[in-house]
């Protein structure tokens, strides 16, 4: 009885790790809105500022752990990757493109995580997830050039660039954080990224803008909600699935961006898009539910060898 109940348990272990993570990029699509819609504009820098350092010092006073060795300065180049520059580039692309378009070219993401585990992390993609990244792809690229609104080019370059770096600094905190709790690192990247940005945000953009209430409110939802919890989910992810398999599931956070922007924000949504999200939440399946198929074992498999 027991080696049955541990058997189902390691089976329904994964999608408990997928459900998890999936928080993360479910979060992360619902930043373009909230950052559009309550925040105020042309203070990129203090956006970043504000998200990333109360989320990094409450994740800090709970862990209650400071870097040692090497991990001071990997804490500020991942800082840096995943946090400041990432939370600058992705509050100005919010402010610069609609709700639904500033998510859907984060999507790409799938398919560099793909491809930077494989020489980094020895993480070779296999033909499902690759599928299923290349049919996201498509969907995503269907949903943004709809013909519905126009395309601020500056604002898709800015979102590519986002998307480039982090998914760097992602590879790279899943390959040194091994032997690290999760909850450390990623509470020394909010605070190393956060205090990146905060003189950079001064010199540049002035004092910290004037807050009203449901700005302080929306910078309250981005810090704890779409930060702290949300890189939690995200890096622990990282550390216990193949990064093909994050890497779909960041595909979820175009959907949430669109389907936001389209209920909240009155953004036309027309069929085109609809069938992109569709192809797009089809490549989720397809690379999620191959990763479940049990594999054939092959008549010439040694384990089913007779022995002579």
């Amino acid at each position: 009885m027991e080696t049955i109940s541990a058997h189902r348990a390691a089976r329904s272990l994964p999608f408990g790790r997928l459900a998890l993570t999936a928080i993360a990029p479910i979060a992360w699509g619902s930043t373009y809105y909230v950052t559009r819609e309550y925040l105020p504009t042309d203070a990129a820098l203090w956006g970043g500022v504000f998200r990333a350092l109360p989320a990094g010092l409450i994740l800090l006073l709970a862990c209650r752990r400071l870097p040692q060795g090497s991990w001071w300065w990997k804490s500020l180049l991942l800082g840096t990757f995943n946090i400041g520059a990432f939370f600058a580039l992705v509050y100005a692309v919010a402010q610069i493109l609609p709700s639904s378009i500033a998510a859907t070219t984060m999507a790409v993401s799938a398919g560099v995580l793909m491809l930077l585990a494989w020489p980094l992390l020895g993480e070779r993609p296999t033909r499902w997830p690759l599928l299923g990244a290349a049919l996201g792809f498509l969907g995503v690229a269907i949903m943004v050039f709809d013909g519905q609104s126009r395309i601020n080019m500056l604002g898709i370059l800015l979102s590519l660039t986002a998307m480039a770096i982090s998914s760097l600094g992602f590879i790279l905190a899943k390959k040194w954080s091994r032997g690290q709790r999760i909850l450390d690192t990623t509470a020394w990247q909010l605070v190393a990224g956060g205090l990146l940005l905060l003189p950079f945000a001064w010199l540049i953009q002035g004092p910290p803008p004037a807050l009203d209430l449901s700005a302080v409110l929306g910078f309250g939802y981005l810090s704890i909600v779409a930060t702290a919890a949300a890189f939690l989910a995200w890096f622990s992810g990282l550390r216990h699935l193949p990064s093909a398999t994050v890497g779909l599931l960041g595909l979820l956070n175009p959907v949430t961006g669109v389907i936001l922007g389209t209920l909240l924000a009155a953004e036309t949504l027309g069929l085109q898009s609809l069938g992109g999200m569709a192809m797009v939440l089809s490549g989720v399946l397809l690379g999620l539910l191959a990763k479940r198929a049990p594999a054939r074992t092959s008549p010439r498999d040694p384990a089913h060898a007779t022995a002579p």
